[in-house]
């Protein structure tokens, strides 16, 4: 019998948790150790499985990340929890590999402005560190390729999806298995962008297994474009509880489509996701009155309101 992926979604569909990483980095005051801790255990509670729970970054350039390692090390055993971190050079990956992190997610920019802007290099500079990561990390390791800015760039505008083909025709021959995430990073996707992106890289990469959509919700269209992306097939879903985040190198960009909305979402189109809606809108209220959180999403002031909602 073939083992089932770690990345094959145990329900109709997964929902990603970035709050730890995406949610918390744009935190000014920082958050202690144990706090984050104590958040990605009561994630998981939840009934969340993949919580993206910090990056391998330079302190410098992301202070709240700095305790990475150090959540890392004391969520790594939890059982039911792959526990995914984020990396942006082939350096930082080798260091989270090191650290026994269960899962990486490579990041670099379909946009040349914002890949400058976040790591100093072109995007090709940037698909050739990749490549040297993959020939040196186990065959074994579970890898996610998020592709940043493959709808807009907050420097140059909107994407065209020819962009993203060219990054994904070099990238995707490299390791069979990998999920590919395609990133909405500034909010500035619609609709139609997402069913025409996902449509055209389904359809040109057939053997690609696991597709996945990071949504923002800038302009109030992070559900409206997740179902979009539903529609086109994608099945894991990134999102932030009390919709926390916001990319600090995509000016303007505000927080990741809340995981609380997500989830009632799917739950109530029928479409299982495995998660305790009630107790993960709960969670989010204390992740919203964090200091300097900035929230957002929808559905937990209703359920604080009656929480019979998530069965209505």
């Amino acid at each position: 019998m073939t083992p089932v992926s770690p990345l094959s979604p145990p329900h109709d569909v997964e929902i990603v948790e970035v709050g730890p990483r995406d949610g918390f980095q744009p935190i000014g005051p920082f958050i202690p150790t144990s706090a984050k801790i104590e958040f990605v255990r009561r994630l998981k509670a939840t009934g969340l499985r993949r919580v993206e729970i910090g990056s391998f970054v330079s302190a410098a350039a992301l202070p709240q990340m700095a305790d990475t390692p150090a959540v890392l090390d004391a969520v790594r055993g939890e059982p039911g929890l792959l526990a995914q971190v984020l990396v942006p050079t082939e350096r930082r990956g080798r260091e989270a590999v090191a650290a026994r992190a269960p899962m990486i997610a490579y990041v670099l920019s379909v946009s040349p402005a914002h890949n400058r802007n976040n790591v100093r290099r072109s995007p090709e500079d940037s698909a050739a560190d990749y490549e040297r990561l993959l020939a040196g990390i186990p065959d074994e390791t579970p890898v996610r390729l998020n592709l940043a800015t493959a709808f807009d760039c907050p420097f140059d505008g909107r994407v065209e999806p020819a962009a993203v083909m060219v990054l994904l025709d070099r990238l995707v021959p490299l390791r069979a298995g990998v999920e590919i995430c395609l990133c909405d990073t500034t909010g500035r996707a619609v609709p139609d962008q997402m069913r025409r992106l996902f449509g055209e890289a389904t359809a040109r990469f057939p053997g690609v297994r696991h597709w996945a959509m990071h949504a923002h919700d800038t302009y109030g269209l992070g559900l409206a474009n997740v179902f979009a992306a539903y529609e086109e097939g994608v099945r894991v879903f990134d999102g932030a509880f009390a919709g926390l985040g916001g990319c600090p190198f995509a000016p303007g960009a505000t927080g990741n489509v809340a995981s609380e909305d997500l989830a009632w979402m799917f739950e109530r189109m029928g479409v299982s996701t495995g998660i305790d809606v009630a107790a993960l809108a709960d969670l989010a209220d204390e992740a919203a009155a964090l200091p300097g959180a900035q929230p957002g999403g929808r559905a937990r002031a209703v359920l604080r309101a009656r929480p019979d909602a998530c069965a209505a």
